[in-house]
């Protein structure tokens, strides 16, 4: 199995065996996609490289932008801050309670305001506050006044510019003008215009309140003029008479005249039976009880007048007998004092008694009499409330259309006229000042901006170039659009002939073809392959000199080498016998041997093509090339063959057919990707095996590379070769991988 190679940044680097499932898409099915080619390293590339474009717009930007800052008129912005109150009501009726929003989010409320203070009839109110209509410097006087006051609003509208809180309730507003006093001006007027007509938003909107409630007010009069006409007839037919007092509305039965004089009555009730009882048992307790203190105090003089007798006479007893006239005289005084404190208390006790019954048939006469009257006027009463119901119902209109009259009533005084004015939704906390600076031209961010979109243009630019240009320029493109290892990249050499640069060993051109070299040893598994075909492309691309170089590197490491001019339609090497070469061997049985021509260089044999045939396709048709190129491979170590490039022709695909192994040259920044595409599938077809691309003519650093020119088949010059020479025949077609035409002594 052969493997495949990459080679970054020239030098060799063996990868896997070589699947042409994985390291290229299937034979025939080589389809190029540009949507992954752009990354980060090609961007770089197509920067490094279109760089003059880049700066060229970076600097047309930057002018313009200049230009445009000192043509502009400086513009001015006056800036005003608002404060948003939003309606607040009371949590408690406590004085000290908490405010809350009356309804909605407090960001709700302030976006509300915004919209209003952009919408129309904020900047027409500021407009004709100002007179801006007949302000020449704003609008044309040509026009109608209509027509100026509406152009004077736009002008308002279109340079008005609000900033929405993202938190908080302040709102801020600006005006541009070309003026900085007209633009405080206009900001503050907007600012009044704006609270002005707020308030007058609200005020129209209480006096359609208005409007309303004395409507309902005049029809709720008149309903209650008539309920109350209709319960004072019902009244006075029926003869309810209603006192007045707390109760007066509650239709209870003490509102009557009835009604109260059986309360009173019935409280003087309780109060006479109150008196009977305790008149009744004042009358039984002077039955049952004895002396009673009024008894005590009438004898007491007398109960005093015999204490002292009875004294006396107990004294006197010591001293005489009871038989002695004085003691008699005592004991009569004694008993007479009795018999009188006696009578004296049966006369008390017998008065007090009969007082005590009189009271209590007092009591009890006027209590009978009290419960007489409470028990006709309970019939009174009962008979008033079967005919106080429809009393009581016109009572209950006359009530609900009183109260429906004083909520209105009171509604209308609220919303009055200091009630529609109120406390405006929005205070001026910050008001505009003539500016000191212009707010445009802003020279620094126009600068900025100039640089940003020419960067942005030539940037664009440089890509759409890019990929208009559609070519091989680096050995990423070779990798990602060919899906080929890059064997190498050769670089450009100016001003430098090519077979000059090959001789130097150190040179960089020698130099990459020493690692395209390197990286073949690890192109199959037996190392490197012993015969390879060169092809490319179209023609110029540098195969032919890639073919030397290669050749002489290969000699000089010791190996014999061939070097074939496999195009046998524009022969690249020429040797000084026309006779010999490849097209006599392809129809002679001539070996090889006859017709090989060495060269100065140790090592190197030449087979040309010999006489241009008219059919070339023909020739290499037939078997015969493949046992040429086997009876070469027997004789040398190494077989290079030159061959023709690929599209538009089949020569290329029969000698790699034969051959086995191909390299690719693709000459960077001139190879079209479609068009390499296309003879890589050619090649495929063969059943060939491509080791890989050979990039020439790339920048020495590997990265943005510079495009210069060489023909298909330039010869390097003449050669004086051991026994015969050989020429690279130049064509103005033809360049070699180094740039500028050269053309030096053999090779």
């Amino acid at each position: 199995m052969n493997t495949g190679i990459v080679v970054p940044n020239g030098g060799p680097w063996p990868v896997a065996p070589y699947d042409p499932s994985a390291g290229q898409l299937g034979r025939g099915q080589r389809n190029y996609s540009a949507t992954n080619i752009l990354d980060f390293a090609t961007l770089l590339r197509i920067v490094r490289h279109w760089r003059w474009l880049i700066l060229a717009a970076v600097g047309v930007g930057l002018c313009a932008a200049i230009v445009i800052s000192l043509l502009m008129r400086p513009t001015y912005r006056a800036w005003v801050t608002l404060e948003a109150n939003p309606p607040t009501f009371e949590v408690t009726d406590d004085k000290d309670s908490e405010r809350k929003p009356s309804g909605g989010s407090t960001f709700d409320f302030v976006s509300t305001q915004v919209g209003l203070l952009q919408s129309r009839s904020v900047a027409e109110r500021a407009a004709q506050e100002l007179n801006l209509a007949n302000n020449a410097e704003i609008v044309p006087q040509g026009a109608a006044a209509s027509e100026r006051l509406k152009i004077a609003t736009g002008v308002v509208s279109q340079n008005l510019k609000v900033v929405p809180p993202q938190q908080g309730e302040l709102i801020r507003f600006s005006f541009d003008s070309t003026s900085p006093q007209l633009a405080a001006t206009v900001a503050n007027a907007v600012a009044d215009s704006f609270i002005d007509t707020a308030i007058q938003r609200r005020y129209e909107s209480s006096a359609y309140a208005r409007n309303f409630l004395e409507r309902q007010i005049s029809k709720t009069r008149g309903d209650l003029e008539r309920s109350e006409r209709a319960l004072v007839a019902y009244a006075q037919r029926q003869g309810i008479i209603t006192t007045g007092g707390s109760d007066s509305q509650s239709g209870s039965d003490t509102t009557s005249l009835q009604g109260e004089s059986l309360v009173k009555i019935n409280q003087a009730l309780a109060d006479a039976t109150a008196r009977r009882v305790a008149a009744e048992g004042a009358y039984r307790q002077s039955l049952a009880t004895g002396p009673t203190m009024e008894v005590t105090q009438s004898t007491q003089v007398l109960q005093q007048q015999l204490a002292q007798l009875q004294a006396e006479y107990q004294q006197k007893r010591t001293l005489m007998k009871p038989d002695h006239p004085e003691m008699a005289g005592l004991r009569s005084q004694i008993e007479e004092l009795q018999r009188q404190i006696a009578k004296e208390r049966a006369r008390v006790s017998s008065g007090r008694s009969n007082s005590l019954l009189a009271d209590y048939r007092a009591a009890l006469s006027a209590e009978n009499a009290l419960r007489a009257r409470v028990a006709q006027l309970k019939g009174d009463v009962l008979d008033l409330r079967g005919r106080s119901i429809q009393y009581t119902i016109l009572q209950r209109e006359v009530d609900t259309n009183r109260a429906l009259y004083d909520a209105l009533l009171q509604r209308y005084k609220q919303i009055g006229v200091a009630g529609g004015i109120g406390v405006s939704p929005v205070s001026v906390v910050d008001r505009a000042t003539p500016p000191d600076f212009p707010f445009k031209p802003n020279l620094l961010l126009n600068i900025l901006l100039g640089v940003g979109f020419g960067l942005l243009a030539g940037l664009a630019g440089a890509i759409g170039l890019e990929f208009i240009n559609d070519t091989i320029k680096s050995r990423e493109d070779v990798r990602k659009k060919l899906a080929l290892p890059c064997l190498g990249a050769v670089p450009r050499t100016p001003g430098k002939a090519f077979v000059d640069t090959v001789r130097d060993p150190g040179s960089p051109v020698s130099e990459a073809y020493s690692a395209v070299v390197t990286a073949l040893r690890f192109s199959t598994e037996e190392g490197m392959p012993k015969v390879l075909l060169l092809t490319s492309t179209r023609s110029g691309e540098g195969k032919s000199s890639s073919a030397l170089a290669l050749a002489q590197n290969f000699a000089r490491r010791g190996k014999s080498v061939l070097l074939v001019d496999g195009d046998l339609r524009k022969p690249a090497f020429k040797a000084q016998d026309d006779d010999a070469g490849l097209s006599k061997l392809l129809t002679t049985d001539d070996s090889v041997d006859r017709h090989v021509v060495e060269t100065q260089h140790p090592g190197l044999w030449l087979l040309p093509s010999g006489p241009v045939p008219p059919n070339p396709a023909d020739l290499l048709s037939t078997g015969r090339i493949r046992s040429v190129i086997a009876e070469a491979g027997e004789r040398f170590e190494m077989v290079l063959i030159d061959g023709p490039p690929m599209l538009g022709l089949a020569d290329a695909a029969l000698l790699s057919a034969a051959a086995g192994a191909v390299i690719f040259v693709v000459e960077s920044g001139k190879t079209r990707t479609r068009g390499a595409i296309e003879a890589l599938n050619r090649l495929e077809a063969t059943g060939t095996h491509i080791l890989g691309a050979l990039l020439t003519k790339a920048s020495e650093g590997g990265g943005s590379y510079g495009y210069g020119h060489y023909g298909y088949g330039y010869g390097y010059g003449r050669g004086k070769l051991k026994h015969t020479e050989f020429l690279m025949i130049p064509r103005p077609d033809d360049e070699p991988p180094g740039a500028g035409a050269s053309q030096g002594a053999g090779a």
